[in-house]
């Protein structure tokens, strides 16, 4: 048989291949997260017809003579260029700024992907469509052990934040030094417990002959007293007091005349708080924000570097697994060397260009039926052979 009839059949089997790789791209132009491929070509062994022989004295050297076999699919590379940002203002769809992978697991296993379209479950974790669950460092009591085992990302609504005992509190304004001698003002500053019980802390400040004293009283008994006095309506004595515990800064009063302004200016401490939203940060920290007014980081999401991304297998569900040619997962945390940052409310698009797609579909097509000629041309041959007796 026809040597040309076997090399138009391999160049029909890898423009077939060629024609299902860029189906599948356009197939997936919208798809997140998603990185398109490219097959590509190499020749087969070829068929020596004649050997190479050196230059003799009295005659030239020849070139060896060979007669090609056909085609083949050296490989399907894919593409990890970024694509493009698409805003969805959910606080749950994240986005890579550069080379790095989100981890997920189902059991055991564990998934690598760039399609960062996660939502909440029953149980509050944060999962992918296909049900893997995204995974990083959860927050215990408040700290991160970052670079120790990873785990489920969980968001729960029960999440709290503990009640903080005061033990600080400042006033600032003015107190009046025109008023008569007795004259007296009160104030109360909102105070905690450990256990997040409000009280309340009065102060009372009376006038005196050489300033303005003051007396504080909580709720739970505990009393403290000092005398403030001025300069030119500067403080010069008299800049704290202490009253169960808590401090009071009195630094910031003055005492000018004709001016009566003196307020609570602030005060740390909370009640518990329960979590009522979460942002995410570049660094990949989920900050929840809680109905007492705190914030906290709950949990930090992990991503993957690999030294050869391109020898990742893909695993459907816009994920991959790793292999012996990728080497095995980096996990480090979004703003690393490699990783790149996330953002969130933002997801990734495919990199499909559609251009190149369509060009490489006309590529293929008549790559396709110039093969299929070669076929029917060898056909004909073979069939002029045939003829000659008869």
């Amino acid at each position: 048989m026809l040597r040309s009839l076997y090399s138009g059949i391999s160049g029909l089997r890898a423009h077939q291949t060629m024609l299902d790789v860029t189906g599948n791209n356009i197939a997936n132009v919208n798809t997140t997260g998603f990185k398109s491929s490219s097959a590509q070509f190499q020749d087969t062994l070829s068929q020596l017809t004649q050997g190479a022989a050196a230059p003799q004295p009295d005659a030239g050297g020849s070139n060896p003579a060979q007669v090609g076999l056909g085609v083949r699919v050296a490989g399907i590379s894919t593409n990890f260029g970024q694509g493009s940002s698409q805003s969805t203002g959910r606080g749950t769809d994240l986005m890579i700024s550069g080379e790095g992978f989100f981890v997920t697991a189902k059991g055991t296993q564990q998934f690598y992907t760039r399609a960062g379209n996660f939502q909440l479950d029953a149980a509050g974790r944060l999962t992918a469509p296909d049900g893997g669950i995204l995974q990083g460092w959860s927050a215990a009591n408040g700290a991160l052990n970052v670079g120790g085992l990873t785990g489920p990302i969980t968001l729960s609504p029960n999440t709290t934040a503990p009640a903080v005992a005061t033990t600080t509190a400042a006033l600032g304004g003015n107190l009046p030094s025109d008023v008569a001698v007795g004259t007296s003002l009160e104030r109360q500053v909102k105070v905690f417990d450990g256990n997040g019980a409000e009280r309340a802390l009065t102060l009372t400040f009376s006038r005196t002959n050489t300033g303005w004293s003051v007396a504080g009283a909580d709720a739970n008994g505990a009393t403290g007293s000092g005398n403030l006095t001025f300069a030119n309506g500067a403080l010069t004595s008299g800049g704290s007091l202490t009253v169960g515990g808590i401090t009071v800064d009195l630094g910031a009063v003055t005492g000018f005349a004709q001016m009566s302004t003196l307020t609570v200016t602030g005060h740390n401490g909370a009640e518990a708080g329960k979590l009522e939203s979460f942002t995410l940060a570049a660094d990949g920290s989920l900050v929840g924000a809680f109905s007492n007014g705190s914030t906290q980081v709950l949990a930090r999401v992990a991503l993957a570097r690999f030294t050869n991304a391109e020898g990742l297998e893909k695993a459907g569900g816009s994920s991959y697994v790793a292999t012996a040619n990728s080497g095995a997962a980096q996990l480090g945390v979004p703003g690393d060397a490699g990783l790149g940052s996330l953002s969130s409310g933002s997801l990734e698009m495919s990199n499909v260009d559609l251009s190149q797609e369509f060009t490489n579909l006309i590529v293929a097509q008549r790559g396709f039926q110039a093969n299929a000629r070669i076929i029917t041309t060898s056909d004909e041959v073979l069939q002029e052979l045939s003829n000659l007796k008869r």
